[in-house]
């Protein structure tokens, strides 16, 4: 009971870290909605504000690199930086960002994607409706997850696996992974924090980070925006550019979604060593331009017409941004294009 308060006040701490660090921006900006960002839009000084955005990110995750390396400095039993976040928080792009600061501590990041250790299609769990459940943390082969992990961990070679979604079996395709002493490996998914996922890996060679767009700007001074439709928002965008998925096909699918965030990441999110806050205060601006087109595709007569009314309502209210000034290695470019990694 006593650990469990610990945790609690610990994740409530990080929380309101970021929550602060926000707020000052948002004071120093004095910007604290929408009225507020659209007349500091017109100010004609957008530029400065989103590089001002874009260096407290990157400050954010230098940061985490640097506690990261600290930690490994004191005890080189750290191996694994485990990442998780719900769909949409921007995951990807921090990863790879945070890949390329832990370089500047003279840390080698390797990577492994969990989505090559799902079991055989035919052994997948099924959901109460009869259908493949790949959100349960059983659709994962952690057995044998776990032991190349703890090969990895002695410094052992190991058959790097791929999964082949067309076929639904994992193969092996030739690549090997070690882990040399200054090295970092690196795995996000939505299990990330989860004890049963890393279960035969000790504590202390393992590093936890959750990231979400915990904060943003507000439609007035009684009504906020919820931090869950800056993410479907982010969705249907990536969705439709990227996957090939309509508006009204993303939102159909938002509420499965959010059960499956709530059972597999809410309640681990106390096991997190560092937060990001992958919010930023101008991004409902740069993607409203991108977004409205498409939510204005869905059907009226369609179920999903009233959330994608709701969702052009309030977007409509924000004045467009040009992405013009956006770096090439923003976090939003994961979602709008244009960015210089490879996703």
């Amino acid at each position: 009971m006593g650990e469990k308060l610990c945790k609690d006040k610990e994740k409530t701490r990080i929380l309101e870290k970021i929550k602060q660090e926000d707020e000052h921006l948002k004071k120093i900006l004095r910007i604290q909605t929408v009225t507020d960002f659209n007349r500091f839009n017109q100010s004609g000084f957008i530029a400065d504000l989103i590089n001002a955005c874009e260096a407290l990110q990157e400050k954010a995750i230098f940061s985490i690199a640097d506690d990261i390396a600290c930690r490994k400095s004191k005890d080189n039993r750290l191996k694994v930086v485990l990442i998780a976040g719900p769909s949409s928080s921007g995951k990807t792009t921090f990863c790879k960002r945070l890949r390329i600061a832990l370089m500047t501590d003279e840390i080698w990041p390797m990577s492994l994607s969990l989505d090559d250790y799902f079991v055989d299609r035919e052994k997948t769990p099924l959901d109460e409706y009869g259908n493949y459940d790949f959100e349960t943390i059983e659709a994962l082969d952690l057995p044998f997850l776990n032991e190349q992990l703890s090969n990895l961990l002695a410094g052992k070679e190991i058959d790097v696996p791929r999964f082949n979604f067309k076929t639904g079996h994992r193969e092996f395709t030739g690549g090997k992974l070690q882990l040399p002493d200054n090295a970092i490996l690196i795995m996000e998914g939505i299990h990330a924090l989860n004890p049963l996922l890393t279960a035969q890996i000790p504590d202390d060679c393992k590093f936890h980070v959750y990231v979400a767009p915990l904060t943003g700007i507000c439609l007035d001074e009684t009504t906020s925006i919820p931090t869950a439709d800056n993410r479907l928002l982010r969705r249907i965008l990536r969705d439709y550019q990227f996957r090939g998925y309509s508006a009204q096909q993303t939102i159909s699918q938002w509420a499965s979604v959010q059960k499956g965030e709530r059972r597999w990441i809410t309640p681990f999110i106390d096991k997190a060593d560092a937060m990001f806050n992958s919010s930023q205060i101008f991004e409902l601006a740069v993607i409203r331009n991108f977004v409205l087109p498409i939510l204005q595709q869905v059907p009226t007569d369609a179920l999903e017409y009233v959330d994608a009314r709701r969702l052009i309502g309030f977007i409509s209210q924000i004045d467009a941004v040009c992405d013009k000034d956006l770096p090439s290695n923003s976090l939003l470019r994961e979602f709008i294009g244009g960015s210089n990694f490879h996703y």
